[in-house]
C-alpha cells in the first residue's frame, strides 16, 4: 500500500522513535514524533553498532561512519590479574561501530526532519490520547502502551547494576582499539573508545542484591564506585580511578511481548523486546524493527496485514537475542576456580565462538520483507 498522506503518529524520540519515523516519512508518511522530554538529549553513554544495525543505517542513506570508532574485536582479560585471556575476533559479517549515543540520535534526528517528520517535545501521549491512521509506540522499557497492546507486565530486578561512565583522554586520541571485558568474581568491567578517542566508556557491572529503581539516569556515587571495583587490575584500573561522574543502571527484565500489535498500534524496541546489554544489541534490534516495520506496511495490502507480517517477522529474531543477552550474564561473572576454567575455554575457542555468533551479525533487517 502507498504510504503518502498516512497518518503516523510515534511515542518516543530515542534512537528507534527516530528510525522509524525517518523511515516511514521516506516513504511519503505524514510523522509526528511524540517525546516527553523537554528536549532531545540522552545522557552520556556509548553503544555498539554491529553489522546488522549498520545496514539499517545505510539503507536509511544515513553516512554514520564518520561519527563512530571501528573494532577490531574484544580484548578478554582477568580483572583480577589484568592478564590477556582470549581475543574475540571482530564478527565476519564486518567490524562493529562504537558510537556516543547521543551522536547517533543527532544524525537520526536531522534524517527524519529532513524527511519531513515533525517533533512535538514536552508531551506526554497516553494510550486513547492521539488520532493517527498508525501508533507506534517506541517509549522504552516502561511504555505506557505496552499494556494495553499485551497487557501489564512487571518487571523483574536481575540482582544486577551497571555504573556508566566517560572518561576523558589524557593525550592524544585514541586510535580505532578493540574493545576490552575484564571479568571478576561476580562483576565484570567494558571498555572502548568513542568520538575519536578522545573519551573512554566504561560499563562495570556488579551482582548487588535488593531492589533498585528502574532506569538508567541515576547520579551515582563515584567513591563508591571505586571502592566495588577496586580488585580489578590492567587498563580498566585507570580508567576506574579516572573517572569523575557515574550513572547508575539497575538491571530489570520483562519478557518480550506476546502481543506486538492491536488494532493499528504497534510496540517497537525496548517497549515490545527489553534486553540486558550483555551482546550489545539493544540499539540494533531497534533498528531492525523499524525498517521491517515500515517495509512491512508499505509492501501490505492494508495496515492490519501490515502488522501482522511485522510481528511475524521480528518476535522470533527478538527472542532469540534477548535469550542470548540473558544467557551471557553469568559466564563473566565466575567466581574463582569456575573462572580459570572458562577462561582456558575462551583461549581455546575465541574463533569458535565468534563465529557461533555470525547469526545475530549477519541477520539483513532489509531483506525481510517480501513485496507482492
Amino acid at each position: 500500500m502507498k504510504l503518502s498522506g498516512m497518518r503516523v503518529a510515534v511515542i518516543g524520540g530515542g534512537i528507534g522513535g527516530m528510525t522509524v519515523a525517518t523511515a516511514f516519512a521516506q516513504r511519503g508518511a505524514q510523522v509526528e514524533v511524540f517525546e516527553q522530554a523537554a528536549a532531545l538529549e540522552e545522557v552520556g553513554a556509548g553503544l555498539q553498532i554491529s553489522a546488522n544495525g549498520q545496514r539499517v543505517l545505510a539503507a536509511l542513506g544515513m553516512s554514520a561512519r564518520a561519527r563512530a570508532q571501528v573494532s577490531p574485536g574484544t580484548q578478554m582479560r582477568d580483572g583480577h590479574s589484568g592478564r590477556k585471556v582470549a581475543f574475540i575476533p571482530q564478527p565476519s559479517a564486518g567490524a562493529t561501530w562504537y558510537m556516543h549515543r547521543a551522536d547517533l540520535l543527532d544524525l537520526l534526528v536531522a534524517a527524519a526532519t529532513e524527511a519531513g517528520a515533525s517533533i512535538t517535545l514536552d508531551r506526554v501521549v497516553t494510550p486513547g490520547s492521539v488520532d493517527a491512521d498508525l501508533v507506534i509506540a517506541a517509549d522504552g522499557t516502561q511504555s505506557l502502551w505496552r499494556s494495553v497492546v499485551d497487557g501489564p507486565v512487571s518487571p523483574a530486578f536481575t540482582g544486577q547494576v551497571a555504573w556508566r561512565a566517560l572518561v576523558p583522554v589524557d593525550g592524544a586520541p585514541l586510535p580505532d582499539q578493540p574493545a576490552t571485558l575484564s571479568m571478576g568474581s561476580r562483576a565484570h568491567v567494558v571498555s572502548y573508545p568513542l568520538r575519536g578517542g578522545s573519551l573512554m566508556n566504561l560499563v562495570a557491572v556488579e551482582e548487588r542484591s535488593g531492589w533498585m529503581e528502574e532506569g538508567w539516569r541515576q547520579e551515582g556515587d563515584i567513591a563508591e564506585f571505586r571502592d566495588r571495583f577496586a580488585d580489578f587490575r590492567g587498563p580498566e584500573r585507570e580508567w576506574i580511578q579516572r573517572a569523575q561522574q557515574v550513572h547508575l543502571w539497575a538491571l530489570h527484565l520483562r519478557p518480550v511481548a506476546r502481543q506486538w500489535v492491536q488494532g493499528h498500534t504497534a510496540l517497537l524496541g525496548d517497549a515490545a523486546h527489553p534486553t540486558l546489554p550483555f551482546m550489545a544489541q539493544g540499539a540494533c534490534l531497534a533498528l531492525e524493527d523499524a525498517w521491517v516495520l515500515a517495509e512491512a506496511i508499505e509492501a501490505a495490502h492494508d495496515v492490519t496485514l501490515g502488522l501482522e507480517a511485522y510481528q511475524a517477522a521480528r518476535r522470533a529474531r527478538a527472542e532469540q537475542v534477548v535469550a542470548l543477552a540473558k544467557g551471557n550474564a553469568w559466564r563473566f561473572h565466575l567466581p574463582r576456580p569456575w573462572s580459570w576454567g572458562a577462561q582456558m575455554v575462551l583461549a581455546l575457542g575465541a574463533g569458535a565462538l565468534a563465529k557461533r555468533l555470525d547469526w545475530v551479525y549477519e541477520y539483513d533487517a532489509t531483506g525481510v520483507i517480501r513485496r507482492v
